[in-house]
């Protein structure tokens, strides 16, 4: 599933191919029973309209305008928004296609329809609707030892929480676990307050990285774990072995070695 490295990379994308253009149209795609989607009438308010602004907070994406209304997207597993200009068709498994006026398209690409698109006024009412807690970019030091100081969870399972902080998931937990020399079965609340402050350290260094190169993976050090993140791969940083188990019921990759218990 994209995390916030991925979403803050779509984010760009927006920023940079679709702001201050008027939309002339937005329109659903093809099979979208199984997937959220605006209906007419929340459609027919962005016509019109031009997103000036976007914003991101966890894996959620914003796109709008001071005076709204806002486009919010969740990427799901496998959702990708897809800039291009016509006369270029759309890509297979668009969901929502916005039309703007002239050339530029921006299509919606789900091929798993576990994404989403909404419609709303205001990205911060949104966010405290939904429940998230602070973006993991953003969150302080001191609020994250508070927070997860406190946490029974495992550690992994715990940064994975979006009500406790926004925006990592699965590979982004792991990797934090793996700079750290943490087992991801740890306890956060067993974890000293020096430990936590390096979790938080080490968590958005590596955000902040992935970020940097857009997400692309292959331009990441080759002794992360993302690089080799498989059962039974060498360890490049203390050659154990990669291994995996069940944790929240999430499959982590870690070190036999570094990362015992």
């Amino acid at each position: 599933m994209p995390e916030l490295p991925e979403n803050e990379a779509q984010r760009l994308t927006l920023e940079r191919e679709c702001l201050n253009r008027t939309i002339g149209a937005v329109e659903l795609g093809d099979d979208v029973t199984y997937i959220e989607l605006p209906g007419d009438n929340e459609r027919a308010r962005l016509v019109g309209r031009q997103f000036t602004e976007t914003r991101r907070h966890g894996k959620n994406i914003f796109a709008g305008s001071k005076t709204g209304p806002w486009m919010t997207v969740h990427l799901g597993m496998t959702g990708r928004l897809i800039p291009f200009d016509a006369p270029d068709d759309p890509p297979d498994k668009t969901k929502l296609l916005i039309r703007f006026e002239g050339d530029r398209r921006l299509a919606f690409r789900c091929p798993r329809k576990l994404g989403h698109v909404r419609i709303i006024d205001d990205p911060d009412a949104y966010i405290a609707d939904q429940g998230l807690g602070p973006d993991a970019l953003g969150i302080d030091q001191e609020v994250f030892v508070e927070v997860f100081g406190k946490t029974r969870s495992a550690i992994k399972s715990a940064l994975m929480k979006q009500d406790r902080m926004a925006g990592v998931g699965n590979l982004w937990s792991d990797e934090t676990c793996f700079q750290t020399g943490l087992h991801p079965e740890t306890r956060a609340d067993a974890l000293s307050e020096k430990t936590l402050c390096e979790v938080h350290g080490a968590m958005q260094r590596i955000l902040e990285a992935v970020v940097k190169t857009g997400a692309t993976y292959s331009e990441l050090p080759d002794d992360w774990l993302i690089r080799h993140r498989r059962k039974g791969r060498n360890c490049r940083r203390c050659g154990g072995t990669i291994v995996n188990a069940k944790v929240g019921g999430r499959t982590a990759y870690f070190c036999d070695k570094h990362q015992a218990k």
